[in-house]
């Protein structure tokens, strides 16, 4: 095994940190862009609430496919090339869908903007190849936290210009955010380091695209198909199918696309078994409680906040998951001590969520609690992960994280449609009140199941 930062230290420009974190913020607010304006890109393209919502989903499948095959082709010789032509992919699909084209055209563009969303592993394997062993650290903690910073920023970003400029303007802000990304990763970010370059796995990236894009698509269409509807049948078995022979094609070959074997090593089986659980966890909260709190004061329990101020309640837990990741990359306890404490913050985030939740005010308090909890653990994962692989397999081991926490993500949705959506009573469209006692009381199960596991999965 390996520890962060025993690979080569170049000389660096200190723009270094600050660049990748700037990309990663970008990465994360372009995920974010869609999810707010559902309703929005219906009413505009005149299409179901259905179809919108895949503005969304297939940013997200496109980067949970996307992830293996860009953080194997960036473990070799050439992860500077890959970066900016992911980033030029990234600007383009911004540029297709701020143009008030057509609805497949738009959706187009966000599958490319996909392709982004690939690139954190690459980030990561960027600050531990050049940056000294404690600023290493301290950069792939603050790049774990991103996509929670990014959320809380590009939620509320994206109300406000959506309600004053059109939501297509999100999308230029994009593209300029882009070009300012080309433009620093090109004259900051160097070289990469010299390695052996081995056969790209073509058929682990056939067999594992479909496998994935079947399951993304299983979860996220699971709340409106039904969960034992012909269609999710068909999607389930798919996934189950290409995936069971893709893990079987990956163990036999010399080169795989994603080393499982890398899953033998405590921390990393702790870390990608942590960051999967907690990821639903995650993900049911934030939905729960952008949803509760835009509930119209109609409802006995609504808040009937606009999706400004919504986006708003997420702001306390971007703030605080950065400060946290940042004091917890600092702090020189164990991830055993780390790891179960940043879960219990958070498992008290949703405790409190089921237990007082009568005040707007309230929900800012949850969900600053909740980013310290996220903070810590998403700190605390990338470590592990990259202090159990070796250096030549940085960012393919980042990638099959990365793969695991979006699927986590996909499964805290949908689990978290599902449950509100079996505690509506027809003909009101707002769920009762204790659906969301009940979503609470789930992920503290998972929480309480990703503490218990994460720390008996670690080596002493």
């Amino acid at each position: 095994m390996t520890s962060l930062g025993t690979a080569r230290v170049a000389a660096t420009p200190r723009a270094l940190t600050p660049t990748l974190v700037y990309i990663g913020l970008l990465i994360a607010v372009v995920s974010s862009l869609g999810a707010p304006l559902i309703p929005t890109v219906a009413a505009d393209y005149h299409v179901s609430l259905g179809s919108a919502q895949w503005s969304v989903t297939l940013t997200l499948l496109v980067g949970a496919l996307t992830t293996p095959v860009i953080g194997k082709l960036g473990d070799g010789p050439n992860r500077r090339p890959v970066l900016l032509t992911a980033l030029a992919v990234l600007l383009v699909g911004s540029v297709l869908a701020a143009f008030p084209l057509p609805f497949a055209l738009m959706l187009a563009g966000r599958a490319m903007q996909g392709v982004g969303l690939a690139l954190l592993p690459l980030l990561m394997s960027t600050a531990r190849d050049n940056l000294p062993q404690e600023r290493a650290r301290a950069a792939v903690a603050t790049l774990s936290v991103t996509a929670v910073v990014g959320i809380g920023l590009g939620y509320p970003l994206m109300g406000l210009i959506a309600g004053n400029l059109g939501f297509h303007a999100g999308f230029w802000l994009a593209a300029a955010l882009g070009v300012v990304a080309i433009a620093l990763a090109y004259l900051v970010i160097p070289k990469s380091v010299p390695r052996a370059t081995a056969p790209f796995d073509t058929a682990g990236a056939a067999l594992l695209a479909p496998g994935i894009a079947a399951l993304l698509v299983a979860l996220s269409e699971g709340p409106s198909w039904h969960w034992t509807s012909p269609q999710e049948l068909v999607a389930f078995a798919t996934a189950a199918v290409f995936l069971a022979v893709w893990c079987r094609h990956e163990l036999r070959t010399e080169h795989p696309l994603v080393n499982l074997r890398l899953m033998r090593s405590p921390l990393v089986l702790a870390a990608n078994a942590t960051g999967l659980v907690a990821g639903i966890g995650m993900y049911m909260l934030m939905s729960m409680v952008i949803r509760y709190v835009q509930t119209p004061t109609s409802v006995s329990y609504g808040l009937g906040a606009p999706v400004v101020v919504a986006g708003l309640v997420l702001v306390p837990m971007s703030v605080l998951s950065f400060t946290a990741s940042t004091v917890a990359a600092r702090f020189g306890a164990s991830p055993r001590v780390l790891l179960p404490a940043g879960v219990a913050a958070f498992g008290a985030a949703l405790l409190l969520f089921a237990t007082a939740r009568t005040h707007l005010w309230e929900m800012f308090v949850v969900m600053g609690i909740a980013g310290v909890g996220t903070g810590v653990v998403f700190a605390v994962l990338p470590r592990m992960v990259v202090s159990g692989v070796p250096v030549e397999e940085t960012s393919s081991g980042l990638a099959l994280h990365q793969v695991l926490r979006t699927i986590g993500y996909s499964v805290g949705s949908a689990l978290s449609a599902t449950i509100l959506t079996a505690r509506t009573i027809a003909p009101s469209p707002f769920p009762e009140n204790s659906g969301y006692t009940v979503g609470a009381f789930v992920a503290l199960a998972l929480c309480a199941v990703a503490a218990l596991g994460g720390r008996l999965l670690q080596p002493r």
